[in-house]
């Protein structure tokens, strides 16, 4: 039996800031006061306190700041000799399934609420990796044959993708830009209508962010329009994407979902796309509410950041994958191709995980794909040499290379955006201005600090001899920060003010493809968006991007976050800073605490 969620009477945390340029070590005073104060309170009421337990807790809290879900108390200096009785003592502690604000879970300890959500969804994925009820192979085979065509002689990587989907309740395809999920699964969503019969399937489209829902959405329609189809089959494929906080239905004034296990949603197939980017807490919450019998088909890429909030979910759920013998003879009889030699599974869900590896957009020679590969095998001293050798920035080059002053810096960034301006100035339609302000973004790995977003935003605004004295002003481009469930309006999406009859209004890309605006005195908490962070951009996808690199000791540094920026540009990136920054980024691969993938291997290994 779960046990009560202990904190569901407590506030919420405070989310995670967006990065910011800390020193290298943060002192503890740094850290927000809750977590001493919630480890206080919940201390003063055990029958006998003992502060080195409260410090614990106190640091299971922190901890949530950093993305990790628990912590190792064995393993900390402060550890004192009697540690394992100590915890055993505290009425503060408890093992799983019993009731403690504390639980201590084969050595690793949660906060109860975290425990759960982590217990939870390994369990419920684990429960839906299996074939769906009357699955046929051969009936999988005809429906692959007709959205695909017949077999090819080369292994196709997306068919056998989309045969693994087709074969379990729950499978991930992984893939870097380019390497064509959203072609795979608007393939399968076909091959899915095909066998599913009367009445017809309920397939939903959701991503994190509403950005990502409408590339989303944009990307499925575009896909539809290539298939050589019937259109009444097409017909039946949604290609309308919503972000998950509105698939679950958010209640006003802190109320939860409306949708969860004991008012499930009204769907039989739901896709989520840019899953790297959701936590752990809310896809627990999305996978409770499923009906049972739902598939869920997660779309991401494993390489790219991290979701902002606790957890590293969607690279713990990729990981071990492989084929078991019975498995690997089944695709071959879907496909039609025997698949690829590989390793047996090494975690139990390692057989429904698809990697698609061959990019459409980044061939042999693209010079973005190869940095990206460099980056991705983490090849520093390949990636300080394609700098290094790299032609300034300036040019029509795929990859270009700077470190110069500021003004210099400034004198970039700033052209890059004058044919956005030259939009705005001529009055052209929103979604006009819209799209030629997507074709162009600054990313930085901060949002403080000198080359953070704040920064980079006052100085190209002075650049482009912008109003910035003004709190609003036509062509300002401008970043929510706070989800504002009423307006629609959630944390990353991005709006252009612009001119109106009416006078000033903000102007939103919606996922249908049209665009809404409001007066900016409605906007929630919001910033000017000529520089994002690269947390920020995750979802969005721009032709050129000028990539701000943070310093060689910046903790933010790290392979993932290089990766995601350098992977946001379809056409050109220009990398600004030091080579021996990049070098040190490659190199870093920090790693979220987590037991989700202990949860999950095939035979568990040591507490």
């Amino acid at each position: 039996m779960m046990t009560p969620d202990l904190f569901d009477d407590l506030p919420d945390l405070p989310p995670p800031a967006e990065p910011v340029a800390p020193p290298a070590a943060i002192a503890p005073t740094a850290m927000p006061r809750l977590p001493g104060h919630l480890a206080a309170a919940l201390g003063a009421l055990a029958p006998q306190r003992d502060s080195w337990v409260e410090q614990l807790l106190a640091d299971c809290v922190r901890a949530l700041y950093d993305g990790d879900v628990c912590l190792h108390p064995g393993s900390r200096a402060d550890r004192p000799a009697d540690a394992e009785s100590r915890l055993r003592a505290s009425a503060l502690v408890g093992a799983p399934g019993e009731v403690a604000p504390l639980i201590l879970d084969h050595g690793w300890l949660y906060l109860a609420r975290y425990q759960q959500f982590e217990q939870r969804l390994a369990e419920q994925l684990l429960a839906r990796a299996r074939p769906p009820a009357g699955f046929d192979p051969q009936r999988a085979r005809a429906a692959i044959d007709h959205v695909f065509g017949p077999p090819p002689a080369a292994h196709d990587g997306q068919r056998l993708a989309a045969a693994s989907a087709l074969a379990s309740s729950f499978a991930i395809i992984s893939g870097g830009p380019g390497t064509g999920k959203t072609t795979t699964v608007t393939r399968l969503m076909a091959a899915l209508v095909e066998l599913g019969g009367q009445p017809p399937l309920r397939l939903r489209l959701a991503a994190p962010t509403g950005k990502a829902a409408a590339r989303m959405s944009e990307s499925i329609r575009q896909q539809k329009a290539r298939l050589p189809l019937p259109p009444a089959l097409l017909a039946q494929l949604p290609d309308s994407a919503q972000t998950l906080h509105r698939l679950l239905g958010v209640q006003p004034n802190g109320g939860g979902f409306r949708h969860h296990a004991g008012r499930p949603l009204d769907l039989d197939v739901l896709v989520i796309d840019e899953a790297s980017m959701v936590d752990l807490a809310l896809l627990a919450r999305v996978v409770d509410a499923l009906p049972p019998d739902a598939r869920l088909i997660l779309l991401g890429d494993k390489d790219q950041l991290d979701a902002v909030e606790a957890g590293s979910v969607f690279p713990a759920l990729c990981a071990g994958r492989g084929l078991e013998a019975d498995t690997r003879a089944m695709l071959a009889t879907v496909t039609g191709q025997t698949p690829p030699d590989g390793p047996l599974p090494a975690s139990r869900l390692g057989q429904v995980v698809a990697v698609l590896t061959h990019s459409h957009r980044f061939g042999a020679d693209s010079a973005i794909g190869q940095l990206a590969r460099d980056i991705h095998t983490g090849n520093g001293e390949a990636v300080a040499g394609r700098l290094a050798a790299a032609p300034a920035p300036g040019g029509d080059d795929a990859l270009s290379a700077g470190n110069g002053t500021p003004a210099a810096l400034e004198r970039i960034a700033a052209d890059g955006y004058r044919a956005y301006l030259a939009c705005v100035h001529h009055g052209d339609e929103p979604a006009a201005v819209l799209a030629a302000f997507d074709r162009f973004r600054v990313l930085s790995a901060h949002r403080d600090g000198p080359d953070g977003v704040t920064q980079l935003n006052a100085r190209i605004e002075r650049a482009l001899h912008l109003p910035a004295d003004r709190p609003q002003y036509p062509g300002r481009p401008v970043i929510v920060r706070e989800n504002d469930y009423a307006l629609g309006l959630f944390n990353g999406d991005i709006g252009i003010l612009l001119d109106t009859p009416a006078g000033l209004r903000a102007h939103f890309a919606e996922a249908d493809g049209g665009v809404r605006h409001l007066s900016p005195a409605r906007l929630p908490a919001h910033d000017t968006a000529f520089a994002m962070t690269v947390h920020k951009s995750q979802g969005s996808e721009f032709d050129r991007v000028l990539c701000v690199l943070p310093p060689a000791d910046s903790p933010l540094a790290t392979r993932a976050l290089f990766y995601t920026a350098v992977t946001r540009a379809r056409h050109a990136v220009c990398v600004w800073g030091d080579p021996a920054a990049a070098r040190a980024a490659v190199m870093q691969v920090p790693t979220r605490q987590s037991g989700l993938a202990r949860r999950l291997q095939v035979t568990p290994g040591p507490a």
